[in-house]
């Protein structure tokens, strides 16, 4: 059997523009796959858990009569520091949860202005 001659150029062609599509797509119309979209909805769903807790977080800080030492410590500490001094405090640690939430010492801390 043999194909008409147009075949083999539209052939080629139909494939170079797939590929293109696919560059075009993937680099700068936002596509993505799915482990990726997976990996960001995971990040933004943290980050979400966070900011709502962090009322919570603030509450603590207030509630807690070693309040005034802990917020001097945060002001003198360097910025790598503060995360652990929250979570050291317990500010940080949702209830019902056995560890604190690295997230929510991060959103805490700033939350409490220190270092600003």
């Amino acid at each position: 059997m043999k194909l008409p001659e147009w075949t083999t150029p539209a052939l080629v062609g139909a494939v170079a523009g797939a590929g293109a599509l696919a560059i075009i797509g993937f680099s700068w119309a936002g596509w993505m796959t799915g482990g990726s979209a997976a990996e960001m909805s995971g990040k933004q769903s943290v980050s979400a858990v966070a900011m709502a807790l962090t009322p919570y977080c603030i509450a603590a800080s207030k509630a807690d009569p070693k309040s005034v030492a802990v917020l001097a410590e945060l002001e003198a500490a360097s910025s790598y520091q503060r995360r652990g001094i929250v979570e050291k405090a317990g500010w940080a640690t949702p209830l019902g949860a056995d560890k604190p939430d690295r997230a929510l010492a991060d959103a805490c801390q700033t939350a409490l202005g220190a270092g600003s």
